[in-house]
């Protein structure tokens, strides 16, 4: 792909995207929301799995609203904080995107990576640490952070081009963020993300193995 190998920025997303993690995030939610019954977790998978690159502290007060309960900001950080103990060993511990973790240690074209996620901040660093994968990013953007906004500061604070740049994501707020932005956009392609990019015709790849 000239055009992946051509970009002189590539911002990448994480869950999905370097990470096999998606389903990880999935499993959490239903977990938490099981006492309330199946009709509220299936509500929540579904809308879980076609707004992956959503922020959880934004998807909890929904789904405490489907679940009948008041949504105070405490009960919130209460749920995010469970969330985040659920999720953060078993996201470490889950398997690389095929080609991923080759692709971002080597950096074979010698480009500027920044991580884009939403991800809360300390967990995302935390996971990094974890991973030893801190040093390939030039930035992380995590949670309350959101993505336009964090691939805009890059682009305005690095004076580049965007079109010189690419954004790697699974997810519509992905695919929103780097149109907002003007910058191109690849889809990393997998089960969970099938329905959501149904109509999507721009580029794609199942894994990185061959980049």
């Amino acid at each position: 792909m000239e055009f992946l190998r051509n970009a002189k920025l590539i911002f990448w997303d994480f869950d999905g995207v370097i990470k096999d993690s998606v389903e990880v995030k999935t499993r959490a939610f239903i977990e938490l929301f099981q006492v309330y019954g199946g009709d509220v977790v299936e509500r929540v998978r579904k809308h879980h799995e076609a707004h992956g690159g959503m922020s959880r502290l934004e998807k909890l007060p929904l789904y405490l609203q489907w679940a009948g309960e008041e949504t105070t900001q405490s009960r919130v950080n209460e749920l995010g904080h469970q969330f985040g103990q659920l999720v953060l060993q078993a996201v470490i511990d889950a398997p690389w995107v095929p080609g991923a973790e080759v692709f971002l240690r080597s950096n074979p074209y010698r480009q500027i990576f920044v991580l884009v996620s939403a991800t809360p901040q300390v967990e995302l660093e935390t996971i990094l640490k974890a991973l030893d994968l801190t040093g390939c990013f030039a930035a992380v953007y995590g949670t309350p952070v959101l993505k336009q906004n964090a691939i805009r500061m890059v682009l305005s604070a690095r004076g580049l081009d965007p079109h010189d740049c690419l954004m790697i994501g699974d997810a519509r707020a992905d695919l929103e963020a780097a149109e907002v932005n003007r910058v191109p956009f690849l889809l990393r392609c997998h089960e969970t993300n099938s329905r959501a990019f149904a109509a999507y015709v721009g580029p794609s790849v199942k894994d990185f193995t061959a980049l």
